[in-house]
């Protein structure tokens, strides 16, 4: 971030008199809406700090730190006084008026684009530091960033920059700004996440291709059970201390059926021949149903990877693949869904029927449960705390069913209504009769 182009937004802010909320849109950016026009991005990232304008940031979570309690609190419906830029330093400072029923109260926003030490600050009157976003100590920096201790003021220095141009008007520029790093930020984040969901893919195709042949475990168990059936049937020809015997089958065959070596008499060995029959469709049953949940999570990583590669910016990217996964140990039953945030929004999306019915057995009566119109798809649910949801929650989650249930393109109906009005019956199948659709496009 240029001191000349502060300079230029600083001139930008000048003709606002009031911050109407100010809020983390994500871990290091800050959102302010003053009182009219598109709200103001901080992306306060070390070594890549910048100003920018955007429409629709999407908003993965709500930020409920000190920091964040602090900043509202102190900022937001206050009365912007003063706006300024340090000479010498990359410091934008924000100087507001908060007024409440017991008194008035001045409060600083020092936004320090400074490399490796870059921060936002929140300062008293008399400068003693309220919150940061970054704690420093002073074993890190020369200058020590603490709670309840006077910010030391940064020395002045010569800046060395290369002259700024700006193309357009102030606004056009700061909604360019984020254009730029848009293009090679999100290709690299791409790059990086889609490698992540692939190596996932990949080991799940290895567990695929390891597991036994099912048609082939179901062939020895025939083979078992029939061998079984002919010893049964020629109990008197055999003899207990054989080790195979020669037998004619029910269509005139000959063939040769080797006792199992366990077995002391004939009825014994046609017994541990039948349990041998039953265990390999036991086995074949459960490699069935292993092949099937293997096969249902690589679907399910296969349209991520879809869903990954359609993304046109970093937040919506983040809301589909976090930074950072929560380390908790997830449920039995939760690995049957997948869960997404979006405002604070808790959106969970069903894998397979076994998570369709978890969700429907989980959800809240005031939830919003969504599904395709009249054609098999996954179940989502929107945990709404019993609170409105918004119109871009309630659209991103109509696509995330739209995109999780279906692979051709086109234009889909989804139903969507209070899970209170929802009938479960036989697994999976509900019905409904008071809903609301949206129309979605897949492409």
């Amino acid at each position: 971030m240029k001191h000349s182009e502060l300079v230029k937004i600083t001139e930008y802010l000048q003709q606002f008199k009031k911050i109407s909320s100010i809020s983390r849109a994500d871990d290091n950016v800050l959102k302010i809406y003053f009182e009219r026009g598109l709200p103001l991005f901080v992306d306060l990232s070390r070594n890549d700090s910048y100003v920018f304008i955007k429409e629709d940031f999407k908003r993965s979570k709500l930020y409920n730190a000190p920091f964040d309690v602090i900043l509202s609190k102190r900022f937001a419906n206050s009365a912007l006084e003063v706006v300024e830029v340090e000479a010498g330093n990359r410091i934008l400072r924000l100087r507001a008026l908060a007024s409440s029923s017991y008194k008035a109260q001045r409060t600083i926003l020092q936004l320090e684009f400074t490399g490796r030490n870059t921060n936002a600050i929140i300062l008293d009157d008399e400068g003693i530091v309220l919150e940061a976003l970054r704690h420093i100590d002073a074993s890190v920096s020369f200058r020590s960033v603490k709670v309840g201790e006077p910010l030391v003021a940064l020395p002045p220095r010569e800046l060395k920059e290369k002259s700024f141009e700006m193309q357009g008007c102030i606004e056009e520029h700061l909604a360019l700004a984020y254009q730029k790093r848009l293009q090679v930020r999100l290709t690299d984040s791409k790059t990086q996440k889609i490698a992540l969901i692939s190596k996932k893919i990949e080991k799940l195709i290895a567990h695929i291709n390891i597991l036994e042949n099912e048609a082939e475990l179901y062939v020895q168990s025939d083979i078992a059970n029939h061998h079984g059936t002919l010893v049964l049937a020629n109990l008197q020809h055999i003899k207990g201390y054989q080790e195979s015997v020669n037998i004619v089958d029910f269509e005139g065959n000959d063939i040769e059926i080797p006792l199992p070596k366990e077995a002391q008499t004939p009825q014994m060995a046609a017994n541990i021949l039948f349990k041998k029959s039953k265990k390999l469709r036991q086995k074949a049953l459960s490699v069935h149903r292993q092949k099937e949940n293997l096969e249902e999570k690589k679907l399910f990583l296969e349209r991520l990877c879809e869903m990954v590669h359609s993304c046109v910016d970093e937040e919506e990217l983040n809301i589909f693949v976090p930074k950072q996964r929560q380390s908790k140990q997830k449920n039995d039953d939760s690995l049957y869904y997948e869960t997404f945030f979006l405002e604070g929004y808790k959106i969970m999306l069903g894998k397979n029927e076994k998570g369709n019915i978890t969700l429907l057995k989980e959800a809240k009566k005031s939830d919003i449960w969504l599904h395709i119109k009249e054609m098999p798809s996954a179940h989502v649910i929107i945990r709404t705390e019993k609170q409105n949801i918004p119109e871009p929650v309630l659209l991103f989650a109509a696509k995330l069913c739209v995109n999780f249930s279906v692979s051709q393109k086109g234009g889909y109906l989804v139903d969507y209504t209070p899970r209170k009005n929802v009938k479960p019956f036989d697994g999976a199948n509900v019905a409904y009769e008071v809903y609301q659709t949206l129309k979605i496009y897949k492409e």
